[in-house]
């Protein structure tokens, strides 16, 4: 029987994108995703089966009803700000469903797990770029749910055959190239994804959450990765799953960090909109930078990015919100 690759939350703005390129390289997929923030019709491969990772009864069937040899596990509950206020839903839809899946690895015999971790785990570091090897610090329930999820996995894989990349993505943004596939989300509240609805005037303005941190203009300075880039990044790790048996964290990002100032006028340029920007105070919860040390991931997997630019990432982001709204 073929082997196949489970993909949870595979209709996700990330899973997605890595589902196209795992899809054109000719991979045998399923697609596991309640569609909470995912859709149907993001999906350009694969089968999808709706269910819900807290569902041990479902998810235990499809297991059986399949042959299994990877799972790419994408879903998770992701806000910063979110996971402030409702912390037992983050650790339940990250890690206690990291668990079920990794109970599930265990009863069937799946040994490579492809894991979509974050620079969250890391927290406020006293040193950029930030290593692996830098010892985790979360400030948030996400980060720490996101943290617990990786130390499942390497406490498994230590009593167990499993193999495992564990990427921590720094913060992604853009749409594919050839705008096929972007950020479908209502709910998403990323800043690139803020800044083009402000653009577009689907929203009056948009806020700078801090003006005030240590940094050169004292706004946040983050590693932003386009997401073709980082569905590159999975389709590398499943290859090296393919050849080597040594487990590794990788950090996904280009090395380089632009604030959130930056980031704005990048938008208002490519947009030619001058739209209205409000500063307000801080999140909790937000580091003042956190830029990625990149070079293990080249190293490691053989992965190069190709769309490493801020122009790039702002103006595939912006062309697919156009489309969006049949601009």
């Amino acid at each position: 029987m073929k082997k196949q690759i489970l993909v949870t939350g595979g209709a996700g703005y990330i899973g997605s994108h890595t589902i196209a390129q795992l899809g054109k390289a000719g991979y045998d997929l399923v697609i596991y995703d309640n569609l909470s923030t995912g859709a149907a019709s993001a999906l350009t491969y694969g089968t999808l089966i709706i269910g819900d990772l807290a569902d041990r009864q479902q998810l235990t069937q499809v297991f059986a009803e399949h042959n299994f040899d990877t799972l790419l596990h994408f879903a998770a509950s992701i806000s910063v700000p979110e996971s402030l206020v409702k912390p037992l839903t983050y650790y339940s839809n990250n890690t206690a469903n990291t668990l079920n899946l990794l109970h599930c690895c265990q009863q069937f015999g799946v040994n490579k797990f492809i894991f979509s971790s974050t620079a969250a785990v890391y927290g406020q570091p006293t040193v950029n770029p930030i290593s692996e090897g830098t010892t985790p610090q979360p400030l948030n329930p996400y980060g720490s749910s996101k943290l617990m999820s990786e130390r499942l996995i390497q406490d498994y894989a230590l009593a167990s055959d499993l193999k495992y990349v564990i990427l921590r993505y720094f913060n992604v943004a853009g749409a594919a190239i050839g705008g096929k596939l972007g950020q479908s989300g209502t709910k998403a509240s990323h800043l690139i994804k803020v800044a083009c609805d402000a653009a577009l005037g689907r929203r009056p303005s948009m806020s700078i959450f801090g003006s005030d941190f240590d940094t050169p203009d004292g706004t946040g300075i983050r590693d932003y990765i386009h997401v073709d880039d980082l569905a590159r990044a999975h389709v590398d790790a499943l290859d090296y799953l393919d050849r080597q048996s040594v487990s590794q964290i990788l950090n996904c990002g280009y090395g380089r960090g632009y604030s959130v100032r930056q980031v704005i006028e990048q938008v208002k340029e490519i947009s030619a909109v001058d739209f209205p920007v409000i500063t307000a105070p801080r999140r909790a919860g937000d580091p003042a930078c956190v830029i990625a040390a990149a070079e293990r991931i080249t190293q490691v997997l053989g992965w190069q990015p190709q769309f490493d630019d801020l122009e790039t990432i702002v103006r595939t982001a912006l062309d697919w919100e156009k489309k969006l709204n049949n601009l």
